[in-house]
């Protein structure tokens, strides 16, 4: 092994001339381990620069101020819990652009029960249950029935959504209080309410979820599983994989912390509002895709998706009527395909490789 060292050196050498190159791919790998971070980094120097007196959120002071941190944490509380568990079905291969409306849903059916009299725990685990069934649901289309993710979920995306249109009274645009029912101020308590340093629970258990769920990708089957089958399906399968039970899993698991993120939605704004998951797909994918996640499945990160999140969150809320909506909209898109691009060259670094 020393003499084919000794060789391969010898050779690089002749090759440039007698000078020893280092590996031409260990910058690569360390800028595909790292730019996330960097990347973040940027965006946090530039909104701290700007000034965002116009931002409702920040108009208490500095983009770095406590105040601004506090509020920025606790709007990203839903793409948080749901991103994370959307990095997984993605390394698996799979994708799902129902998880906005399943959002809407649940918030929707969380801020109903709660108009009604439930008390917050048992609203809470009904709206669960739903999203655990919503779930279900798409990955029996895509696992079982074979129908392309994209179509199948694209399908339940618009069902979710009527469902959540149609269950808001007529004349309404959300489910909120009135004169005849009021809406109790402690729904809001979950995901507003200072516990510790300023944050609420639904943050604390969104860093729960986090946690759990890079527990999943690195040490259990499901994580490695995923990444298997997203790989390449047909070996993992040949190895004795059930693709089909893994996927189904996977899709309930995004189900259910839809869920989650709409009853932190709704807690957050006290309103069971059918369109406040719009665009959360978008979002997700975004998301996973600036994580360095394969659209086609095979690898990915749950931590670098979190980053992604937080990129999105940053970007979102820094320029809230900082510039007319059709400028956000240009910005999101434009972050959309710079993260294409960069994972588009990541991956094609690791087949050349």
């Amino acid at each position: 092994m020393a003499k084919e060292r000794n060789a391969n050196v010898k050779s690089t050498k002749m090759e440039t001339g007698g000078i020893q190159m280092y590996e031409p791919n260990k910058w690569k790998a360390n800028v595909k381990k790292f730019y996330i971070y960097v990347i973040l980094l940027l965006i946090v120097i530039i909104f701290s620069v700007v000034k965002l007196d116009r931002v409702a959120m920040f108009g208490r002071g500095h983009f770095l101020s406590p105040d601004s941190l506090i509020n920025l944490f606790r709007s990203a509380v839903p793409i948080m819990t749901l991103s994370g568990a959307f990095t997984l079905l993605m390394i698996s291969g799979n994708i799902d652009l129902s998880v906005g409306s399943a959002m809407s849903l649940s918030a929707v059916v969380f801020s109903l029960m709660i108009l009604n009299g439930f008390p917050f725990l048992p609203a809470m685990i009904i709206t669960l249950i739903m999203g655990i069934a919503c779930g279900t649901l798409n990955g029996f289309l895509v696992m079982k029935l074979r129908i392309t993710p994209v179509i199948a979920t694209l399908v339940t995306l618009n069902l979710f959504k009527g469902i959540a249109l149609l269950i808001v009274p007529e004349g309404l645009s959300g489910i909120k209080g009135s004169a005849e029912k009021v809406m109790p101020p402690w729904i809001n308590d979950y995901a507003r309410k200072d516990v510790l340093l300023g944050l609420p629970w639904a943050f604390y258990i969104a860093v729960l979820i986090i946690v759990i769920l890079v527990i999943v990708q690195r040490k259990t089957i499901i994580g490695k599983y995923a990444a298997a089958i997203g790989g390449n399906r047909t070996a993992a399968e040949l190895s004795g994989i059930n693709a089909v039970k893994i996927g189904w899993i996977l899709f309930v698991v995004v189900g259910f912390f839809a869920a989650f993120a709409g009853i932190a939605r709704a807690s957050y704004m006290s309103l069971g509002d059918p369109l406040s998951g719009d665009q959360m797909e978008l979002d997700c994918i975004i998301a996973v895709l600036l994580g360095g996640t394969a659209f086609s499945g095979g690898e990915g990160s749950v931590v670098k998706t979190i980053i992604g999140a937080l990129i999105i969150m940053c970007v979102t809320t820094g320029l809230m009527t900082v510039v007319p909506p059709f400028w956000q909209m240009m910005a999101k898109g434009s972050v959309l395909v710079f993260a294409v691009v960069v994972n588009h060259l990541l991956i094609r670094e690791k087949v050349k490789g």
